[in-house]
């Protein structure tokens, strides 16, 4: 298999991450969205970033379907996502609001960082800016009073790949959120092998 994009998205590494700890192997192909577009544009004309291309050819895209793929194929051992279904909605419930985070942080960075100066719009900064601090006071609590569940799982490795892009990108940010839990989580599956092998490029 083949996987297409940069270390510095949090959706390319999410899925990285996920595939070394299913157990798959592949090839990581950094493909910039930006300045590779042109190349990118021959994998997937859509130039989405993570590509994934199947061993039979068939590429998929989105990080959250890629894994999808992948939860239903991998053994009850090592699965990510639990079967139960109460504790199945509640680990949806937490992604959503990390993955919320996630889309957040991109909008306020390509805002700040793509967008002219001049033409960038203060209201719409401090509406998305207001979306990310809730979904992280709600994603801080939630993991706080947690139950008991497998260290890694697609909610604790999203938690830390997603806060730490944040930290990259937005460290200033990230600090006046005070978010203890996630920062103690996230520096817990910085020491796991998986995290060790694909780090925030």
């Amino acid at each position: 298999m083949k996987l297409y994009g940069m270390l510095d998205s949090p959706y390319v590494r999410r899925v990285a991450i996920s595939l070394a700890i299913y157990g798959y192997s592949f090839e990581l192909i950094p493909l910039s969205v930006f300045a590779d577009f042109k190349q990118f544009a021959t994998i997937n004309p859509a130039v989405k970033a993570p590509t994934l291309a199947l061993d039979d050819g068939t590429r998929l895209m989105e990080s959250t379907l890629i894994l999808d793929y992948f939860e239903a194929l991998a053994h009850t051992q090592h699965k990510l996502m639990p079967q139960e279904a109460a504790s199945l909605a509640q680990d949806l419930h937490l992604l959503g609001f990390i993955l919320v985070a996630c889309e957040k942080t991109v909008q306020i960075v390509y805002e700040q960082r793509l967008r002219p100066e001049e033409k960038q719009y203060q209201p719409w900064q401090n509406r998305i800016t207001t979306q990310l601090h809730a979904a992280c006071q709600v994603w801080n609590e939630a993991l706080a009073t947690r139950n008991h569940r497998p260290s890694i799982s697609q909610v604790t490795l999203s938690s830390a790949v997603v806060w730490q892009f944040m930290q990259f990108v937005l460290p200033e940010t990230t600090q006046r959120l005070n978010c203890p839990t996630i920062q103690a989580l996230s520096d817990e599956m910085a020491a796991t092998p998986a995290f060790q092998q694909y780090p925030l490029a």
